[in-house]
């Protein structure tokens, strides 16, 4: 009995290791192995051959599948290439996908596009994985290389050994580049569209190497699917050279007429510009432009008032006889070859001067132009007077309502109105830090509120601002730049609010503080930052601690997402995040399988954007989903 038993377990023997092996994919060694451990058995000859054959059988099996699967992961991967070329729309950008996928397919060391040349022969445009500049450029006559042959016989044509192969006609040409580049098989398919060739790609590498026919099929279906696309781009660059021609004229006669109707209309628009409050530095900026050039305004010691690019300088006597010269004549003057000037008054600082750089010609328009300038220059300055000359009743308001003694709300409602302000308005603070060049800043903060119907003042070596509106960062942002453009280097701002009634400013004010402080101490010196624009750590420095905002603001979609479909993205992210951003021991935790993970992964992508695991993006992500967890537990009953 136990013989018989034996004798049907050595029956079988294999025969569950073979299925075992091929359920898990195991490589032909361990097939090999299992025949010589048959062959330690006493099977007998009968036996024996039904187990090779059963291995041999396996391994046709295993193979089959391979092939089937490499087939699939290029069919796969061709179809990412057809999105890859259609995401691009220039020629060179569509031919280099081309020939990177090309590579990356074959395993090729060098793949390169040829294209058809309109009076035969074609010339090769495109190259990935050369090393040398011999390729690019090379022009191939009719009939002569690989390419051409495809392309005249339409199929595939390929060689093991390029120079040792004497099938086909030779050109020194093609020989010194596939002998510079140590190339040995190359494969050349043709590339048409529509039935009008357009030319070949090229698989390369540089040891002797026998195509299969999956790889030439596979060279040919990528070239099949992009030639249409490379046709397409190729008429649509001829239609814009050509449209690119017959506009040449009419382009260049449109930009002279454009110059005189811009000099004509200037004089309206700085006026306009000046009557709506506009500052010295938009005018000084608009008028430059309309005039072409570099313009400066200088007062009687030279110092720069407004300016745009490099401001242009001129020498105290040129100076002097400039504003005579001008004055007396009620016109722009010329300075020096490139530098023409029209009198300014500034104020209560005296004389001065509006000097323009310009290479170009200087004609009577330009010349009145500069004169007008000038003239709203000096109305702008007059109006910084005025509004300097306020200055200290609204300052001083400010510095009660930062102060908190304010007294009652009608008698502050009372002080408002008498300065043109409506405290039911919503209002925005912004805290500045110029650095340097505070006398200037503060004659800037002056007319910047004067002119936004604002306030202003000073602290801690800081510009202070009340403006209407409701958004903090573009209120802040807008004020940055007008003054960054006026001290020529970069000023940091910090903002909060909105301010509903003027009794929470001092509690405005000191967010904003905050603000700037963090902005200036996490590195961001020349940036703007209200509680809002700086993530988590708005929550920090914020008076409100809004953290549902924030947390909606981080992963909102996400919840919205399991909410509406009793899903757990959150719990993914969570996981994933834990887990140090692996999805298998993700899935592990989740005890699901990790294509689940995966596919969860990109519907997070879709819901959050791409960047969302950038290290910024998911810091936050990770706080806000600590937050929300425990938000949930507190809430539990």
């Amino acid at each position: 009995m136990e013989s018989e038993t034996s004798e049907n377990a050595e029956s079988d023997f294999g025969v569950g290791e073979i299925l075992d092996l091929l359920a898990r994919d195991a490589p032909p060694g361990d097939f090999e192995s299992l025949l010589r451990r048959a062959g330690e058995l006493p099977l007998g000859p009968a036996r024996t051959n039904r187990l090779r054959h059963a291995v041999r059988t396996a391994l046709d099996i295993r193979a089959t599948t391979e092939r089937q699967r490499r087939r699939e992961s290029a069919l796969a991967a061709l179809v990412d290439t057809g999105r890859d070329i259609f995401r691009h729309k220039g020629l060179d950008e569509r031919l280099d996908v081309v020939t990177r996928h090309a590579r990356r397919l074959l395993g090729l060391d060098m793949a390169y596009v040829s294209l058809r040349i309109a009076d035969g022969g074609s010339y090769v445009h495109n190259s990935d994985g050369d090393t040398t500049a011999l390729n690019v450029g090379l022009e191939m006559d009719r009939g002569r290389g690989l390419g051409e042959l495809a392309q005249d016989r339409s199929a595939p044509y390929w060689t093991a050994d390029y120079l040792a192969d004497d099938s086909f006609p030779h050109t020194e040409e093609i020989d010194r580049v596939v002998r510079s580049e140590g190339l040995h098989a190359v494969l050349a398919v043709p590339m048409s569209s529509g039935g009008r060739m357009v030319g070949a790609l090229y698989g390369a590498s540089r040891a002797v190497r026998h195509f299969t026919p999956d790889e030439v099929s596979l060279l040919r279906l990528l070239a099949d699917l992009s030639a249409p696309a490379i046709e397409a781009t190729r008429r649509m660059d001829g239609v814009r050279s050509e449209l690119a021609r017959a506009l040449a004229e009419n382009t260049r006669l449109d930009e002279e007429l454009a110059a005189a109707r811009r000099l004509a209309d200037a004089q309206t628009t700085l006026s306009g510009m000046c009557l709506e409050g506009r500052s010295l530095h938009d005018i000084v900026r608009y008028a430059a432009s309309a005039l072409g050039g570099d313009l400066a305004v200088r007062d009687a010691a030279g110092r720069v008032l407004a300016g745009t690019g490099e401001p242009p300088r001129a020498d105290a006597a040129s100076m002097v006889r400039g504003i005579a010269d001008s004055r007396a004549g009620a016109a722009a003057v010329r300075l020096a070859d490139d530098l023409w000037a029209a009198h300014v008054t500034t104020g209560v600082e005296g004389p001065g001067l509006l000097i323009c750089r310009t290479g170009e010609a200087f004609g009577d328009e330009r010349r009145r132009l500069l004169h007008f300038t000038a003239q709203t220059v000096a109305t702008v300055l007059l109006r910084h007077d005025l509004a300097t000359a306020a200055g200290p009743i609204r300052d001083d308001y400010l510095d009660d309502l930062l102060s908190g003694t304010t007294g009652a709300p009608r008698h502050l409602a009372e002080r408002a109105h008498r300065l043109g302000l409506d405290p039911a308005a919503d209002h925005v603070m912004v805290v500045l830090r110029p650095e340097g060049k505070q006398g200037e800043a503060a004659i800037w903060a002056s007319s910047y509120a004067y002119r936004h119907a604002g306030l202003k003042t000073v602290r801690r070596e800081c510009l202070v601002l009340l403006l209407p509106g409701s958004d903090p960062s573009a209120a802040a942002r807008s004020a940055v730049d007008e003054l960054t453009a006026l001290l020529g280097h970069a000023v940091s701002a910090g903002a909060a609010g909105p301010v509903h009634g003027f009794a929470s400013a001092d509690t405005a004010y000191a967010e904003a503080v905050r603000c700037l402080d963090t902005l200036i101490a996490i590195g961001g010196r020349g940036g703007v930052a209200a509680a809002g624009d700086l993530g988590f750590l708005g929550l920090l420095v914020s008076d409100d601690h809004d953290v549902e905002a924030f947390v909606a603001s981080a992963i909102g979609p996400v919840l919205d997402y399991d909410r509406q479909r009793s899903t757990d993205l959150a719990g993914t992210l969570d996981a994933y995040f834990s887990n140090g951003g692996s999805p298998s021991r993700a899935a592990l935790e989740l005890h699901v399988h990790t294509n689940t993970v995966a596919r969860r992964l990109e519907r997070i992508t879709d819901l959050l954007g791409a960047d969302w695991q950038r290290p910024a993006t998911a810091l936050e992500i990770q706080l806000a989903l600590r937050l929300q967890r425990a938000r949930e537990a507190v809430r539990r009953p």
